[in-house]
Formats: C-alpha cells, sequence, structure tokens
C-alpha cells in the first residue's frame, strides 16, 4: 500500500472532525444567502458586467420573469445564425468565433485569413516540451495533465507576469493554438504509460482547422471524413463560450481580477472545469447511456425508459447519485440552443455510423425524462436536455476516448476564457471579494490544559 495515499484510521478520525462542521440549511433562507448565487428559482445572481455572450432563458411579461425558448448570442450575433453561416459557405467556423469572442466583431475574409494563420504559426511547443513535461509522470486524468502542462508552460515564457494587455493577448492566443496538442499528446502519453499501447505523435498539419488537428493528431492514421471534422467543429463552437457566469469563466474572473498571471489564471478555470457537474457532465451522460443499454430490453419501449429514469431519480440505478446527467441546467428552462443546435446534426451523423437506434433512445430519453422529473421531484423551472446530453455521444460516434471528452470541452472554451480575462484586465476592476455571513458563535480561548 502506498503510504502517502494510505488512509489510516487517525486520519479517518480527523476526517470525522471536519464532517460535524456543518451549517444549517435553514440559516440560508433566514440570512437570505443565494447558494451558488442563485435563487430559489435558479436565477443567478448578478455580479459583473460583459459584452462577450449573453445566454436568453427568460422574458420579461408584467414584470415577471417567464421561461422561454433559449438562445446564445456572441457579441451580440446567435450562434444558431453564425452555425448556419459558416455551414452554408462550407467552411470551419471555430476560429471564425474565437476572432469575434476575442475582438467583437465578425473579421473580414482578409481579417480571418490572417487570423487562421496567426493560430496556425502558433500551433508548436516549446522544444523539448513533450519530453520533458507531457512524458513524465503523465496523469491518469487528462485535466490534470492539461492544466499541469499549462503551469509548466509558465516558465518557458520571459514575460509570464506581464499582464498588459499586449501580452495576455499573445499567451491567450498561444494557448488557444496549443490546446489540441497539449490535449492530443498527453492521452498519447497516458496510453503509453498506462496500457502499454504503442507512442503515437503526429505534428498538426498546416492548412487544417482546429478540429481537423485533432483528429488528424488523434488517429494512428491520421484519417477522419468531412463530416466528422464539421460535426466536431460545430461542437467546439457551441462550447467555446457560455456567459460570465458559467462556473469556470466566473473562475477566470475571480483569479484575473488578483492580477495573476495568464497560466494560473488557465489552471483554475480548468480545475473548475473538470468538475463532473460542469465540464466532466458529459463522460456522465456517455456512462449512464452504457448502464441503460444494458439494462433496457426493449429500447423503444418508453415504459421501461420512464421506470429506468425513476430508479434513477430514487437512486437505484446507475450511480445512486439520483441525477438523470445530460438534463436540466442552471440558466435554461424551456430548452439549451446548444443542444438543439447540436441534435440537427447528430442525427446525420448517427446515419453514418450506423448508429441510428442509439440515437433513437437518446430522443425517447429527451423526451420522456422531463415528465418523469416533473413528477417525482419539487422543481421551480422546466427540465430540458443541455448540451452535455448530445456532446457526448457525438464524441463517442467520433471514436474519441471518453479521457479527452471534457479536455475538448477546454479545447473549445480556451476561446472564452481568453476574452473574459482580457475583458476583466480592459475594465481594471476591483479584486472580486464576495461576502460571506458567519454564523459561529464567539467563545473564550480555553488553555490547553483545560480543555
Amino acid at each position: 500500500m502506498n503510504k502517502y495515499t494510505e488512509i489510516t484510521p487517525e486520519l479517518m478520525e480527523l476526517a470525522n472532525l471536519c464532517k460535524k462542521n456543518t451549517i444549517d440549511s435553514e440559516l440560508y433562507a433566514k440570512y437570505d444567502v443565494k447558494r451558488g448565487l442563485r435563487d430559489i428559482s435558479g436565477k443567478g445572481v448578478l455580479t459583473g458586467l460583459t459584452e462577450i455572450s449573453e445566454i436568453l432563458s427568460y422574458t420579461l411579461v408584467d414584470n415577471d420573469y417567464v421561461p422561454c425558448e433559449g438562445q446564445l448570442f456572441y457579441r451580440g450575433v446567435n450562434v444558431e445564425s453564425i452555425i448556419d453561416g459558416f455551414i452554408k459557405d462550407d467552411r470551419f467556423g471555430f476560429e471564425e468565433i474565437t476572432y469575434l469572442l476575442l475582438f467583437g466583431d465578425l473579421p473580414e475574409r482578409e481579417e480571418l485569413d490572417s487570423f487562421i494563420k496567426l493560430l496556425e504559426n502558433n500551433r508548436e511547443l516549446p522544444k523539448s516540451f513533450v519530453r520533458d513535461v507531457i512524458m513524465k509522470a503523465p496523469s491518469h486524468d487528462m485535466m490534470n495533465t492539461l492544466a499541469r502542462s499549462v503551469l509548466m508552460l509558465y516558465s518557458y515564457d520571459d514575460k509570464a507576469d506581464d499582464i498588459s494587455i499586449e501580452n495576455v493577448l499573445r499567451q491567450s492566443l498561444q494557448l488557444i493554438a496549443r490546446f489540441p496538442l497539449l490535449t492530443v499528446y498527453g492521452y498519447q502519453a497516458y496510453r503509453h504509460y498506462y496500457e502499454q499501447k504503442s507512442l503515437v505523435i503526429h505534428p498538426p498539419k498546416p492548412g487544417l482547422s482546429t478540429a481537423e488537428n485533432i483528429l488528424h493528431m488523434l488517429r494512428p492514421n491520421k484519417k477522419f471524413t468531412e463530416l466528422e471534422a464539421k460535426i466536431l467543429d460545430i461542437a467546439l463552437v457551441l462550447h467555446a463560450e457560455h456567459g460570465g457566469g458559467n462556473n469556470s469563466t466566473f473562475t477566470t474572473h475571480v483569479v484575473t481580477s488578483s492580477g495573476t498571471d495568464t497560466y494560473s489564471t488557465v489552471a483554475a478555470s480548468l480545475g473548475s472545469l473538470k468538475g463532473p457537474k460542469h465540464g466532466g457532465a458529459n463522460i456522465k451522460v456517455i456512462k449512464m447511456f452504457e448502464d441503460m443499454k444494458e439494462n433496457i430490453k426493449d429500447w423503444e419501449d418508453e415504459e421501461e425508459i420512464a421506470a429506468y429514469i425513476s430508479d434513477i431519480l430514487n437512486k437505484k440505478a446507475f450511480d445512486k447519485s439520483g441525477l438523470v446527467y445530460g438534463m436540466g441546467h442552471a440558466v435554461y428552462s424551456i430548452s439549451d440552443p446548444r443542444a438543439n443546435v447540436l441534435k440537427k446534426y447528430v442525427e446525420t451523423l448517427s446515419k453514418e455510423k450506423g448508429m441510428n437506434k442509439e440515437f433513437g433512445l437518446y430522443e425517447r430519453v429527451e423526451r420522456i425524462a422531463p415528465e418523469v422529473i416533473s413528477k417525482e421531484r419539487k422543481i421551480y423551472k422546466g427540465v430540458s436536455a443541455n448540451v452535455d446530453f448530445y456532446s457526448g455521444f457525438v464524441y463517442h460516434m467520433l471514436g474519441l476516448p471518453l479521457e479527452i471528452y471534457t479536455p475538448i470541452f477546454a479545447i473549445a472554451r480556451i476561446s472564452g476564457w481568453s476574452a473574459h480575462r482580457l475583458e476583466e484586465l480592459v475594465n481594471a476592476g476591483k479584486i472580486i471579494r464576495p461576502a460571506y455571513k458567519s454564523v459561529s458563535k464567539h467563545r473564550p480561548y480555553v488553555g490547553l490544559e483545560d480543555r
């Protein structure tokens, strides 16, 4: 047994002391504390202003907020129209929306070509970085590998602590370009170290988009279809940004406000995204459906599907958490626009992959789960499928390893984080310091001999 990870009886006893320090849940209502910075309906507490993106999930009717179909805007432009635009033109869109998020306007053709070239020129790692950092003691979790790589890049940057806008933009562009390399190479090192697989390191190929290069570097034969790359590109666009209040982006604002460096800020955001309540949710969705496919005899039997969902809610099925992963969102009630957009292309991909039956199961669960949840749970707003519901299925059909599902999210979201970090620095706000109400009782100090 590893002495550094052993849970000893002494440690258990001390842990029990920690567990005693619970706060009476009624005190949150007494002092009107918005737990999770949200009210009882799930609406977030206003903590800042941003021009980067906007989420519409409620409409004001007679001075009352009423849930509506969800919409997502990047710099004032509806994401659905953005995707419709580059799909119509038969091109990739992640680089374009990265430009939009960072600089505020859609680029002209010449500006976009120049920006794509700039990212391409930054799509490389420092000399020997793969050997000296990524290959040394690889983690079994790719998000930790990614965070460590980001922190190590600090050591290779002569201006690591310079937080001028020009320098932070340079660092941000490098990280946006490098994240696919850090993710794929980290995964290859993991396979080589833990699974004794052959080490495959493909350099990125000039002229390929971010989505294409992910598939090019990841697959041993470097091959992929145009549909595969286009749908991965759409997934990246939909995950790139989601308002300043989501957990990892709020982390970006909080840590940036302290005046620290870019690498520390991004590493903190990665730590947030890793959590199963945030970026790790799509992994839970896939695992839940694998369990569902094993336990439901007839995937078209809606009563059997409803019974399984009920068992999940009552902590009898899957991971006994009581959570139906991929259903419900902190902001959206009636619909998550990202899920709606992604679903259009998921069906097309499922036909190419011969996975129509699985897609049918997803559709039924998406329709049945809200009904079962509303019957068995006291909820204050509607429940609908969120983007994680379909994104994990997309990655599964693309043959992406489960280990990089959340890092794929990070590859997309680094664009949004970078935009928010720059916005926080440009507006030179105060250090973010919300208040916590102390509910402990004052007491005198008692000497050691008198305890």
